[in-house]
């Protein structure tokens, strides 16, 4: 049977529907939002491995280039490995969804969102939210809550839900926020240095749209009235659980609250888990899992309950302190713009390199093609966290860290006129204990400043913690690794001293309050401006020149119909003047020319190689000219690149000159002067009219 429930939202026609297609998946729902249609299936395993004690859950959002009528770019001509907007939609989808299962469930499950149709114009990723959610609503897997997501901007004061590209581009931020009908789970978003009631305002905007979608969700569900799976709670060991914490509490209650680095706090631990083994493995020799995560267990409970109720946390800090920040630049001696960025055990080694307009990374997506002029890569190898392993390229934490700072930086760097340079920042995590993405953050504006990028405002970055019971809640200030790891949040917020430029924030338990989203957002701006205080004592501003070894870039513009004969057949000129002068030449549409080179010197000799081919012929002006044809009636003279004049016989000298070759070789260098332009366009070109006249006769 079909069901096809429609509602109308924010001036569009929003569709569910299932029944028609992939039946044999344990949901499915076919979602469109205009023209943007998105199959999301959900699947899962009928029994947990055994043995197993996470949940195994993966998403993937993927997109048909056929959705829009393109065929894939490249060699292979089909699609292939993700693109970074097809990671970063699966994160948008996943981390709302992840918290809503139940504790005890850990059957393998795999959420798939295709993209089948687009207007191109419209990033599905959130609609893939929705539809995944009434997927896993409709199916029998244990999943009860609907989830909704949407995308909001705000343009001439004016708040829109599932904005357009244009609009975006126009909007003062975007931000995707996820929810429940009762509380927000996820934001993700970049704004242009909005204060913290702005952004208030955009999350409650876009929750009340998210309330709509989810009672939405909840009708289309009622009408398949599916059984769901019921989720067996594991019986528990009291006698084991007694004994385990009996013999290991008040060594944890002590190491929680000794001032330990992490690897102190490793080391502690560690020994703890084996005096635990030692002590009680002979009793229950198969239940060696159980005694391990029932430390897990305590030394959760106690954390935060220390933090609750103490006030105190894993280093000793308060909830409000942050860590010991250094901040280093010009660290590295041949690279465009560097820094080092520490904070407590977390440290980013950054790199700002500028390029020319052919550095751009062209995109090639569902979307129209574009370039993309500024871009962050960020990289976490193992040893960062003294571990061995690691994989080749990017995954998708990398990806998503690297985005969120990316977003953060953006909005503070010049336009194409102000700074026609390519800008590519790259972060090395070196340490990490909490936020690395934020150390990237910082240290990308200390190393674009250090570059001589004319960024507009310097930007720091902070990661927010919660921990959260009944009613009692604390919240953190740049929160340590283990506080991640045990908190059930993590909030992360950058910005300028003005506003907020980036912000990111996921949840560990079913939804947060507004209230508590408020006490965090202000938290967060303390501390953002604490962290910019001592980076503005490194470097508050830009440098005023770029570095010695960047390309410096000129510019000049030539006649829109000169391009075609500039660049010549199959790029032969342009290709010239590069091999010729070392430097690089890029042509724009317009007769833009920007020349970039390292040496000043290689940039002049394009410079004027560029005038010479492109300059109008002048009468009555002088050139340097080279013969390049010879006829008993004169020569052919190269006077400009790749215009030729006649210098007849009778212009060679003032005396008779009875053959041509008694003055002029081929391919010499010789000195004329246009004296006329014919009806038909041909030069005519003078010598002796730049040779003294000859006195009169001695005779």
């Amino acid at each position: 049977m079909i069901i096809k429930k429609s509602i109308e939202i924010g001036g569009k026609t929003l569709t569910l529907e299932t029944g028609r297609l992939a039946k044999q998946a344990n949901g499915a729902v076919l979602i469109s939002l205009n023209d943007n249609v998105v199959l999301c299936t959900a699947t899962a395993k009928d029994e947990a491995a055994e043995g197993q004690d996470f949940f195994p859950l993966t998403v993937d959002y993927r997109e048909k280039t056929a959705s829009m009528g393109k065929i894939p770019g490249g060699f292979l001509k089909r699609e292939g490995r993700p693109s970074d907007k097809e990671v970063l939609n699966s994160r948008l989808i996943d981390r709302p969804i992840r918290p809503m299962f139940p504790e005890h469930y850990l059957c393998e499950t795999q959420v798939v969102a295709t993209l089948y149709s687009s207007e191109g114009d419209f990033d599905a990723g959130v609609i893939g939210c929705i539809g995944s959610s009434a997927a896993l609503l409709i199916s029998d897997i244990p999943f009860s809550t609907p989830v909704s997501e949407v995308s909001v901007t705000r343009v001439n004061g004016e708040l829109i839900v599932f904005p357009t590209s244009e609009q975006v581009s126009a909007g003062d931020y975007e931000i995707a926020v996820a929810g429940t009908k009762d509380s927000i789970l996820m934001v993700e978003g970049e704004a242009k240095e909005i204060s913290e009631t702005e952004f208030m305002e955009a999350l409650n905007f876009a929750h009340s749209h998210i309330k709509i979608l989810c009672e939405f969700q909840e009708s289309f569900a009622k009408e398949i009235n599916v059984k769901k799976r019921e989720v067996a709670t594991p019986e528990s060991n009291n006698e084991l659980i007694s004994e385990v914490k009996s013999l290991v509490l008040e060594d944890i209650r002590a190491w929680q609250r000794g001032v330990l680095t992490k690897e102190e706090r490793k080391a502690r631990n560690k020994e703890i888990h084996e005096k635990a083994e030692s002590t009680l493995l002979e009793k229950y020799p198969e239940l060696q899992d159980k005694i391990h995560s029932t430390i897990n267990d305590i030394e959760y409970y106690e954390m935060r309950e220390m933090i609750l109720n103490e006030n105190k946390r894993l280093d000793g800090r308060t909830t409000r302190d942050i860590r010991n920040i250094n901040c280093e630049i010009s660290v590295l001696p041949r690279t465009h713009g560097s820094a080092l960025f520490t904070r407590g055990e977390t440290q980013s080694l950054t790199t700002v390199t500028l390029g020319t307009k052919r550095d751009e990374q062209i995109i090639d997506g569902t979307k129209i093609d574009t370039t993309k002029k500024f871009m962050l890569h960020y990289n976490f190898p193992s040893f960062s966290t003294g571990e061995v392993g690691g994989r080749p390229g990017p995954g998708r934490r990398e990806i998503g860290h690297g985005n969120l700072a990316e977003r953060a930086l953006k909005n503070m760097t010049p336009d194409d006129v102000e700074f026609p340079y390519t800008i590519r920042i790259v972060s090395d995590i070196l340490e990490s204990n909490g936020s690395s993405s934020m150390a990237t953050v910082c240290a990308g504006s200390l190393a674009l400043m250090d570059a001589g990028v004319p960024t507009k405002k310097p930007v720091a970055g902070i990661a927010m913690g919660l921990i959260k019971e009944g009613d009692r809640t604390a919240i953190l200030s740049d929160i340590l690794g283990d506080e991640d790891h045990l908190g059930d949040m993590d909030f992360k917020v950058a910005g300028t001293v003005d506003g907020i430029t980036a912000i990111q924030m996921d949840i560990k338990i079913q939804g947060i309050s507004f209230d508590i989203m408020e006490k965090a957002l202000a938290q967060a701006k303390d501390g953002r401006l604490h962290i910019l205080g001592i980076m503005n004592q490194t470097i508050e501003k830009p440098k005023e020149n770029i570095s010695q070894y960047a390309p410096h870039l000129f510019s000049m513009t030539i006649p829109v119909d000169m391009i075609g004969m500039l660049i010549g057949p199959g790029g032969k000129n342009i290709k010239n003047i590069i091999a010729t002068s070392g430097a690089d030449v890029d042509i724009d549409d317009t007769g833009k020319i920007t020349i970039a080179a390292v040496s000043p010197t290689s940039a002049d000799i394009a410079r004027k190689m560029i005038s010479r081919m492109t300059e109008v012929p002048e009468v009555g002006k002088t050139y340097e000219g080279i013969v390049k044809g010879m006829k008993d009636f004169g020569a052919f003279v190269e006077f400009l690149p790749g215009k030729e004049g006649l210098l007849h016989i009778s212009e060679i000298a003032h005396e008779r000159t009875k053959a041509v070759s008694d003055v002029l070789k081929m391919g010499m260098e010789v000195n004329v002067k246009l004296i006329g332009i014919d009806d038909q366009g041909k030069f005519k070109l003078s010598r002796k009219a730049l040779l003294p006249k000859p006195g009169p006769s001695k005779d």
